[in-house]
């Protein structure tokens, strides 16, 4: 299963590496995907879909409404 949320506040390699590392810490995620161009991001695995949300909040971006 995966998820693809869509990331305001991205701008560089260093935002790719601190969502993936807040993301990848989750219960049941095995993959993390940044896509530092489109904002989105991709979390594949069996997470809490409000718990990846909550987060990427706590590590400083914005999270979009699909």
């Amino acid at each position: 299963m995966s998820m693809v949320l869509h990331v305001t506040g991205m701008s560089c390699d260093h935002c790719v590496r601190a969502i993936t590392a807040a993301v990848s810490a989750l219960p049941g995620v095995t993959a993390v995907d940044v896509d530092l161009a489109a904002g989105a991001v991709r979390v594949e695995g069996t997470p809490d879909a409000a718990a990846v949300t909550t987060a990427i909040e706590d590590a400083g971006y914005d999270v979009a409404a699909a």
